[in-house]
Formats: C-alpha cells, sequence, structure tokens
C-alpha cells in the first residue's frame, strides 16, 4: 500500500493559524515555469462601484466574467485573483478536460440519471471551452484526441470490466487495449489492460488560464494580486481589498476550496494537495521509444494512481502523490521528497529512460468534498457560487462558470437545471477532527494502489 507522509497535527494547525485571509501562499512552480514571462495586471487600488464583482480568475471566474460580458455589454465587471494569474488550481493540474468521468465500481442502474447528468455538464463544458480556444486563438497545445485509462495492478485490471461495462453501457466511442496495444501507443511496458476514449482535450493549464485571461472582453477589469480581506453582504456587497473596495450589486464567487475564507460553504470542502513532476525536453531518440502517438495522457483506473502525460514539447509529466496538507502547497524541500516517489514510478514505467533527470517539481491544491460532489448556486441573497470539482475542474469549471452567469442573470437552460441538481455536500467536522477525517479520507484513496501510483 502506497503512503504518502503524514504531518503532525501540530503541524496542520500552524498552517492554519499562519493562513489568514490576506496570505494565498505560491510559488513559481508548475506549467507556468514553461512559459516566457508575463507582465501581469495590476492590484486593486481605490474605491469602485460595478454593477458585477467575480472572485476568482481560475477557469471558473474567467469563463462566469466572460459570459457576464456577453450578457451584460454594456455593464462594468471587475475579476479579482488573489494571486497572479495561472498560479492558482486551474495552472497547476494535469491538463485534462474530460468528456466523460469515471464513476468507480460496478454499473449501477439506480444511478445512470447520475451519470448522464454529470457526462452532459462535462460535454457542455468541453464544448465550450473549445469555442473559447479556437474564438479567442489561444496557444495552449490544445490536442482533442481522448486519452487512456490504464491498469498494472490487481486492483485497477479488476476495475477495467467495471468501466468496459460503463462504456458500453453508456456507448461511449472508446478502444479497448490490451498490454501490447497500449506499449505501441505510449512506449509503457507495464500497463497490462485499458481503453482509449476517444472524447477529450489535453492542453497546457497554465498556458490556458493566461490565454483566457488575456482575451477578456474591454467591460471586464482584471485586478492580480488582489486578495478579498472582508466581504459585507449588506447591499450593495462590499469587498475589502488590503488597498481599496469594491461595491457591487451582484457578485460572482470562484474561489472552489477557499470559499470557506469569505464565511461560505464552511466545512464543506478540503484541499488535497497534489504533487508531480516534468522531465527535461526529450531527444527525439528517447520520444521515439514512446510509442507511436505525438503526444498523450494516461489516467490510471485505480483512484489513487499516477497521472502521466507526454507533452507536445516532448517531456514526461507525472504526478502521483495527493495528501492533506492543510490546504496549502508543499515547500521546495518537501518537493524534493516526494520527487523520490515520482522517480520509482516513472523508471517503473519508462526502463528505457531511467538516465532522463527530472527538470521541474511543482505542488498544487484541488478542492475536493466528502462525497464528491460540486457545490453551483445561490448561496446568499446576490451572491452565487460554484466549485469542488473533485480534480474534474478543466471542462466542469468551465460548465459552471458559463451557467452560473446565466443563473445570477435570471437565466434559465438545461446546463443550469443540470448543475444546480448536484447532490448536497457531506458536512465535514470543525479542526482538530476535521484534520484526522480529511487525512484518513485523502489517504484512503490509495488503498491497493500498489504499482498503479
Amino acid at each position: 500500500m502506497f503512503r504518502v507522509p503524514t504531518p503532525a497535527l501540530s503541524r496542520y494547525e500552524s498552517i492554519f493559524l499562519k493562513t489568514t485571509k490576506g496570505v494565498f501562499e505560491t510559488d513559481d512552480h508548475g506549467w507556468s515555469e514553461l512559459l516566457s514571462a508575463r507582465t501581469k495586471n495590476s492590484a486593486l487600488i481605490g474605491k469602485h462601484r460595478v454593477p458585477w464583482l467575480v472572485i476568482g480568475a481560475g477557469i471558473t471566474g474567467l469563463c462566469a466574467a466572460r459570459e457576464l460580458a456577453t450578457l451584460h455589454p454594456n455593464e462594468s465587471i471587475i475579476l479579482v485573483d488573489a494571486r497572479e494569474i495561472g498560479q492558482g488550481a486551474s495552472g497547476r493540474n494535469s491538463g485534462f478536460a474530460v468528456s466523460y468521468s469515471q464513476f468507480p465500481g460496478a454499473f449501477n442502474d439506480n444511478l445512470l440519471g447520475e451519470y448522464q447528468r454529470v457526462n452532459r455538464i462535462n460535454q457542455t463544458g468541453l464544448s465550450l471551452l473549445r469555442a473559447n480556444v479556437l474564438d479567442n486563438d489561444i496557444d495552449c497545445d490544445w490536442l482533442e484526441d481522448g486519452f487512456h485509462h490504464a491498469a498494472i495492478d490487481q486492483m485497477a485490471v479488476h476495475e477495467c470490466e467495471h468501466y468496459k461495462d460503463y462504456l458500453q453501457r453508456l456507448e461511449i466511442p472508446h478502444t479497448e487495449l490490451d498490454q501490447t496495444g497500449l506499449q505501441e501507443r505510449l512506449g509503457c511496458p507495464v500497463y497490462n489492460r485499458g481503453f482509449h476514449v476517444h472524447e477529450g482535450a489535453l492542453l497546457q493549464p497554465a498556458a490556458l488560464v493566461r490565454g483566457l485571461a488575456d482575451t477578456l472582453p474591454n467591460n471586464i477589469t482584471l485586478f492580480e494580486s488582489s486578495p478579498v480581506l472582508h466581504i459585507s453582504y449588506d447591499e450593495p456587497i462590499s469587498a475589502h481589498f488590503a488597498s481599496g473596495t469594491v461595491k457591487a450589486d451582484k457578485v460572482v464567487l470562484a474561489t472552489n476550496y477557499e470559499a470557506g475564507r469569505l464565511g461560505l460553504l464552511n466545512r464543506r470542502l478540503i484541499g488535497s494537495t497534489l504533487s508531480g513532476s516534468f522531465t527535461r525536453v526529450l531527444t527525439s531518440s528517447e520520444l521515439e521509444s514512446l510509442g507511436s502517438k505525438q503526444q498523450w495522457g494516461v489516467l490510471s483506473l485505480h483512484g489513487g494512481g499516477a497521472t502521466v502525460r507526454l507533452t507536445k514539447d516532448g517531456r514526461i509529466c507525472l504526478r502521483n502523490t495527493a495528501e492533506y496538507h492543510g490546504g496549502q502547497l508543499l515547500t521546495d524541500k518537501q518537493l524534493h521528497q516526494r520527487q523520490t516517489i515520482h522517480r520509482e514510478a516513472f523508471e517503473r514505467r519508462f526502463p528505457q529512460l531511467k538516465h532522463v533527470p527530472f527538470e521541474y517539481a511543482w505542488s498544487g491544491v484541488e478542492g475536493i468534498s466528502r462525497n464528491g460532489t460540486n457545490f453551483f448556486g445561490q448561496h446568499k441573497r446576490n451572491v452565487f457560487v460554484a466549485g469542488g470539482y473533485n480534480g474534474s475542474g478543466v471542462s466542469r469549471g468551465t460548465a459552471f462558470g458559463s451557467a452560473l452567469a446565466n443563473f445570477a442573470s435570471g437565466g434559465q437552460s438545461a446546463l443550469i437545471t443540470d448543475c444546480l441538481n448536484s447532490k448536497k455536500a457531506t458536512w465535514l467536522p470543525p479542526r482538530p477532527f476535521l484534520d484526522i477525517g480529511a487525512a484518513f479520507t485523502v489517504r484512503s484513496r490509495f488503498k491497493g494502489v500498489g504499482l498503479d501510483r
């Protein structure tokens, strides 16, 4: 069984006490390191009065702001983010925009409607994101060729039968692959069985978020490095910053697991910290050893297994740790420690590349709920919230952002109905029990992962 190091409880408490509303930890690691430097937008200063305020400039917030600008072309919209663009979770994931979610375990006829609802949201989000990328000529290594779901160890191989049944019953286009077929495509000899699901997109997540931010409509003003310190929910709503305030008629909150800092979704979401590594750019001969596809992505059929990609610029990207760390990023020292786990998994999958070093490492935080649900709707008068994507935020966050903007504007649609029908999240206990339960919940994902880690 794969176990990640678990800090002592006092560590969580110290993290909690250190993390105030005005401190949003970040670093220079991740997919942004692979891009050229950019000039960031200024921080918010002074007093502002607008009809709309969007808090959070990840994928959900960017798509919500863009939709609001289309719906209200003559109204001003302020979009703020506590960090620089691309430094939040939207720029630190593995770059999979799914069309179909994987639901572990045997197919449940009673959940057919739920499977279909979630996948409709995914497909709408993928379609909206595709339009944004193509219409705005966003260079984010967009490749719409689906991706692979594969298995190495016994538990994941057993899951293959469940997943095959799911794909067949929902008539999801796919190709089943044995070990030989997977090795021919990926150059990886250890995957025993898997599937290529034909729909879905791979992308460079930091480049996507930067591109969405750089092509916003003219009636949106974006402020970076501008954490909200406090919100007064009177009318108009007042958001207070270090050097200014924004009064708005309506607020869209797209901060995912950090919504609790502003008094919403308290003890409904936790942040799970993940980490991964990039190799250096591979040589032409090294790339030739990686099968027939020039780019690919692999998701493990074990929920705690490694996510692996061959990127457009010729790197292997591997992510295979997840732990409860108080919703914080890992330090450089901790990242170095996690790289021993990345290295073991990398060399097992690609023995022909054992000589290839890692060049970068990164960590990121995903928002997860205890029962795997999402959040969508009005949570206070004139305050609208979306989040909690449980690792599927690229396509789903796009759909939720667009739908939330329409919902806040009084609209109705099939997408809004699907989003509103997300089941309620299970309540999480207060600290210190939260830390114990959250650590257990995250670690339990690795039960039986074996060689799929």
